[in-house]
């Protein structure tokens, strides 16, 4: 967390650990998982404000708009049509809003948790499963997440499920909005047979406008010059783009954040069948655009749909009808490196 910043959520906190490496997730505030930790290394993005409690309405600016959560029924606040009329979503969804139930845990060890108390105090676990449920439409998601230790470092397996527990058919898309933090040199990889993205949003239209292509790795800026988009910037350089990749194969399942500095690589892999897009936030403290702290970090971000608004339709539209309900995987592999020092 900032320095100098606390938060109620302090001891409303469930710890996963495997060896060096410790998972915090807060199911009171969305189910947020609010840090991955190797040793004293954080890989997320801290808390621009405190973590407090959300409304149904606020921006996700107003918030502490760090760490990881989930995006669901929409990425975009929009308005949809359903049979019982039009459902009104919020920004980023409903699920990072809402209080997450604890449906069960893993094994869990013998140690204690000196650092915080609350339902910490049993000791830290393996595993946990949450169910966090929508208000906009009759959705509920479950989460299932799993740490281990791998030889080469740790992997953290996700398994989710959605369901729509209520009389009429509901549309939905999901992405996951994992916050990693990243510095100066440190660089983004896609498979080598991704050469173009779509433009959902830029700061100041320096890649495009929304709907347009742009190229990668190396992507030529609509006011003239070129940017390589998978060498990380200055945490200053005051830049944010938003931009989809897909339909993937199952050969570009994956995308990775390369941290030589910090010794680590960050690997996140999915099933292309069941979410074919990849979402990549690129954000070097181009956001929020209100005064006060910015993100500097890289989010990738499987997804279901390749636009942020379930208002806005296409192939990758989806639906569920009463009772129904769809799963999917997602891993993420942190692997250490040789660390790079400064010269």
């Amino acid at each position: 967390m900032a320095e100098g910043r606390t938060s109620i959520a302090e001891s409303e906190n469930v710890l996963i650990r495997a060896g060096d490496c410790e998972v915090t997730v807060l199911p009171k505030f969305g189910g947020k998982i609010s840090s991955i930790r190797i040793g004293a290394q954080e890989l997320l993005q801290a808390p621009l404000a405190p973590i407090t409690t959300r409304n149904r309405t606020m921006g996700f600016d107003e918030a502490d708009a760090s760490g990881w959560d989930e995006c669901a029924p929409s990425v975009a606040g929009c308005s949809v049509e359903t049979g019982a009329g039009v459902a009104e979503i919020p920004d980023h969804g409903d699920l990072w809003r809402v209080e997450w139930e604890r449906q069960g845990t893993g094994n869990r060890d013998q140690g204690s948790d000196e650092r915080g108390s609350g339902i910490r105090e049993q000791g830290p676990s393996t595993a946990l499963t949450l169910l966090g449920r929508c208000f906009s439409l009759p959705l509920e998601v479950e989460r299932a997440i799993a740490l281990s230790e791998i030889e080469r470092g740790w992997q953290l397996d996700l398994n989710y499920r959605i369901r729509n527990c209520g009389k009429y058919a509901a549309p939905w898309s999901w992405a996951a909005h994992p916050l990693f933090f990243c510095e100066e040199g440190d660089r983004i990889v896609l498979a080598d047979s991704i050469r173009s993205l779509r433009v959902e949003g830029s700061g100041g239209e320096r890649l495009g406008k929304n709907g347009d292509s742009v190229m990668w790795p190396v992507a030529t800026l609509a006011g003239g010059g070129s940017a390589d988009l998978s060498a990380v910037q200055r945490g200053d350089a005051g830049t944010g783009d938003k931009l989809f990749a897909g339909p993937l194969s199952a050969k570009e399942n994956w995308c990775a954040l390369e941290r030589k500095r910090a010794g680590v690589r960050i690997r996140v892999k999915f099933d292309s069948a069941a979410t074919p897009y990849l979402g990549l936030w690129i954000c070097y403290g181009g956001w929020p655009e209100k005064p006060g702290l910015k993100q500097v970090c890289v989010a990738m971000e499987p997804a279901t749909a390749p636009v942020d608004s379930l208002a806005v339709k296409g192939s990758w539209s989806r639906e569920l009808a009463p009772g129904e309900s769809f799963s999917w995987p997602m891993q993420v592999e942190i692997e250490r490196i040789e660390r790079k020092t400064d010269a």
